[in-house]
C-alpha cells in the first residue's frame, strides 16, 4: 500500500502549489527586505524523516498517520516552485520519527552539515526533520556547525497527505530563508507557520496545531509570499563565534533529565547515577525548586562527579542562580533560560570540552 500513499502525498502536496508560487511573482518586484540576489542560491535539502514526509490513511487523518514514509526527491518534486528560489538538490540522511534521533545521529547530521557548508557551491542547508525534537537538534547544530551560511531546520504538524498539509509552504519558506543573504550569520533557523524562529530559542509547545511552535522571546522574523522580513537577530553564540566544533565531537556523553513533581522518588536520580550519567537536568518545579527531601540526593550525585543542573518545567522564564538553593555552595549548575530537553543537549556538547562546574555555567549564560 505504500505507492498509493507516495502518490497521495505527491498530489496534496502539489495542491498547495499557489500558495508555493508566490516567490516568483515577489522577486518580480526587489524591495527593501528582499531576498533577491544577483545569482540564485545553491541550497541542500537533508531530509531526516518525521510528519513532513509523513502519510496517512486518507486527507482526514491529520495527526493520525506514519512519518518518514516520503523520500527527499518526493518531497522536492511536488514543489516545484523551489527551482524558482534556488537551485536545489536533495539527500536523504535518515527516514526516521524524530522521537527515534540519537546522539550517534546528532553528530553524524551535525558533520555532514559542517561538510557541505564548507562547499563553495552551497549557500545554505535546509534540514527536513520530524517535529517531537526538532528544537534539540536545532540547538545543537547551533551550538557545534561554525558557519555563517544559514542552517534552517523545517518540520510540519500534519502530514502530507492531510487537507490542508502544512509542509509545503514551510518546506518553500525554509528553502527561501536558506537562499537570503539576510539570513546569514543569524544562527540555526526555525521556518514554521509563517515565521522565521531562532533555533536556540523555539520549543514546540502544541501537539496538533500548525502553530506549534513558540519562542518566549519571539520570532526573528516572518516569511511572506516567499520574502524574508527579519526584525532582531540572536544574541547568544553560536556559529563561527562558538567555542565548539562539530570536526571535533565524534559522541556524546549520556545526559539525562528527572522531571519535578510533587512526592518525588529519589530513584530516578540514583539510577541516572548509577547508569553512568555525566550530569543531571533537573527539571524542577518553578524556579527550578528542589524538594527538601531530594537536596541530599543531588549533593550525593554531584560529590560523586555527576553534573546537576537546576532547569524548570515552566515553559518560560529561566532559573535563577542561588534563589531556590544555594548553587554556589552545592556546586551546581543553572540552565538559565533553557527548558529542560535544551539544556540536555547543551550539557553534552559543554561536556566534551570540560567538567569544571565554572566553565559550565559559564557556558549556560553565554550560550
Amino acid at each position: 500500500m505504500r505507492q498509493p500513499r507516495l502518490a497521495l502525498a505527491a498530489v496534496l502536496l502539489g495542491a498547495a502549489l499557489p500558495l508555493a508560487a508566490a516567490p516568483a511573482r515577489a522577486r518580480e518586484m526587489p524591495e527593501a527586505g528582499s531576498s533577491a540576489a544577483s545569482r540564485k542560491a545553491s541550497v541542500v535539502i537533508l531530509a531526516t524523516g518525521g510528519t513532513i514526509a509523513g502519510a496517512g490513511a486518507d486527507a482526514s487523518n491529520s495527526a493520525t498517520y506514519q512519518a518518514a514514509k516520503v523520500p527527499v526527491d518526493k518531497l522536492i518534486a511536488a514543489v516545484p516552485s523551489l527551482a524558482e528560489t534556488a537551485n536545489v538538490r536533495g539527500e536523504q540522511v535518515f527516514q526516521i520519527a524524530s522521537e527515534s534521533f540519537t546522539n550517534a545521529q546528532l553528530v553524524q547530521l551535525g558533520k555532514r552539515v559542517s561538510a557541505l557548508l564548507k562547499q563553495d557551491d552551497v549557500d545554505g542547508v535546509v534540514i527536513t526533520h520530524g517535529t517531537d525534537t526538532l528544537e534539540e537538534t536545532s540547538l545543537f547544530l547551533n551550538l557545534v556547525v561554525r558557519s555563517d551560511k544559514p542552517i534552517v531546520v523545517v518540520g510540519s504538524m500534519r502530514p502530507s497527505t492531510a487537507m490542508s498539509a502544512d509542509g509545503a509552504l514551510n518546506l518553500a519558506d525554509a528553502v527561501a530563508t536558506a537562499a537570503s543573504p539576510e539570513a546569514r550569520g543569524k544562527g540555526v533557523l526555525v521556518t514554521m507557520n509563517d515565521e522565521i524562529q531562532s533555533g536556540r530559542d523555539v520549543s514546540k509547545r502544541i501537539n496538533i496545531k500548525p502553530s506549534a511552535f513558540f519562542s518566549q522571546w519571539g520570532p526573528l522574523g516572518m516569511v511572506v509570499e516567499g520574502r524574508t522580513y527579519f526584525f532582531r537577530a540572536p544574541v547568544k553564540r553560536h556559529g563561527t563565534s562558538s567555542e565548539f566544533d562539530i570536526e571535533t565531537i565524534d559522541s556524546l556523553p549520556e545526559v539525562a533529565i528527572v522531571y519535578g513533581a510533587g512526592n518525588m522518588s529519589p530513584l530516578p536520580y540514583t539510577t541516572a547515577v548509577q547508569a553512568g550519567a555525566k550530569a543531571i537536568v533537573h527539571a524542577g518545579t518553578g524556579n527550578g525548586s528542589v524538594a527538601g527531601y531530594l537536596v541530599d540526593t543531588l549533593k550525593e550525585a554531584r560529590q560523586k562527579g555527576v553534573q546537576v543542573i537546576r532547569s524548570s518545567r515552566v515553559g518560560d522564564g529561566f532559573v535563577l542562580r542561588n534563589a531556590e538553593q544555594p548553587d554556589d555552595t552545592y556546586d551546581w549548575v543553572v540552565a538559565h533560560d533553557l527548558n529542560p530537553q535544551k539544556a540536555k543537549i547543551l550539557a553534552a556538547v559543554a561536556l566534551t570540552k570540560t567538567a569544571d562546574t565554572k566553565e559550565l555555567q559559564r557556558i549556560f549564560w553565554e550560550y
